[in-house]
């Protein structure tokens, strides 16, 4: 297997970033996702079989693209790999808006308040510079699980599950991140206690999130180069009702030794303070190391299920 899929979308990632919304394939998924954001009369019903032939159905448009590229070269089918990955990720765009609120959190908190809408689906109005940034910093350290972790480690899964098959690798892999990504946008768009169409998708992305989010803790602590964070991590899990963002926004306040919260759902490290401007920015910059190490390791893992491959 090789690992030009991954530099692909890393080098896309730094040069382009997030493409315009109107172009966007995730975009478009969304428009297909949209219809089921309505009543019911048996909504769990409607949700489940959403959840389980969207996302199925965009994955495998995906995987008979590259199929289709692999019969011009391995090189067009593996590039092709590498921008379905591309397009299955999200984090430099989400990064910047952070920074942005950090920057302005201060300065222009009119401003931060209306850069965290980008970020973070709660209410602005009333938080502090410190709430702000908290925000922020909570936002950019579970996008890293969701917008890259997530569809990287289904990519890599994908492939080597394609080896043990004998099936080729690209479209599987390409497939199982597209998969992913569709997964979590469905929760993202329907997964709201009160929209019980989005049960089900809410309920199958927290199952698909559940490596993701401590592969990202694991990856964010080592950025922050702070391994005890993921210790300190767990003496706050039960006060955050997601089972998977609590890893990598515990490890970010621990490793930061700052307190992070959603006023009136959840406290991470309260015995400490709020996150200055300085914290916050370091927060942000271990996101992208982490984000990079996360690009690496999955290259890194790649070349290694090809070196196997090539030897069994």
């Amino acid at each position: 297997m090789t690992p030009v899929p991954v530099l692909v979308a890393g080098a896309l990632e730094a040069l382009v970033g997030e493409p315009p919304t109107r172009y966007h394939p995730v975009a478009w998924f969304g428009r297909l996702v949209a219809p089921l954001d309505r009543e019911w009369a048996r909504p769990l019903a409607v949700g489940a079989l959403g959840a389980f032939a969207l996302p199925l159905a965009a994955a495998g448009a995906v995987a008979a693209a590259v199929v289709l590229a692999g019969t011009w070269s391995a090189l067009s089918a593996a590039a092709l790999a590498g921008a379905a990955l591309f397009l299955s990720t999200s984090l430099r765009g989400l990064l910047a808006a952070a920074a942005a609120v950090v920057a302005d959190s201060d300065t222009d908190p009119d401003a931060a308040q209306d850069g965290l809408l980008a970020l973070a689906g709660r209410d602005a109005s009333a938080l502090s510079p410190g709430q702000l940034r908290s925000a922020a910093v909570e936002s950019a350290a579970e996008n890293l699980a969701d917008g890259l972790v997530a569809p990287l480690s289904a990519f890599v899964v994908g492939a080597a599950v394609a080896a043990v098959a004998v099936v080729p690798a690209l479209p599987v892999a390409a497939a199982a991140a597209t998969w992913v990504k569709g997964v979590n946008t469905m929760d993202s768009m329907l997964g709201y206690p009160d929209k019980r169409v989005g049960t089900p998708a809410a309920l199958l992305d927290d199952a698909v999130m559940w490596l993701p989010a401590r592969l990202s803790a694991l990856v964010l602590a080592v950025a922050l180069v702070d391994l005890r964070s993921l210790a300190r991590t767990r003496e706050w899990l039960d006060g955050v009702p997601s089972p998977n963002s609590g890893w990598p926004m515990g490890v970010a306040a621990a490793g930061l030794a700052v307190r992070l919260e959603k006023p009136g759902v959840y406290v991470l490290n309260p015995e400490a303070g709020l996150p200055d401007a300085a914290a916050a920015r370091r927060g942000v910059r271990a996101v992208v190391v982490a984000g990079v190490l996360s690009y690496a390791l999955a290259a890194l893992a790649l070349t290694a299920l090809g070196e196997v491959t090539a030897w069994s």
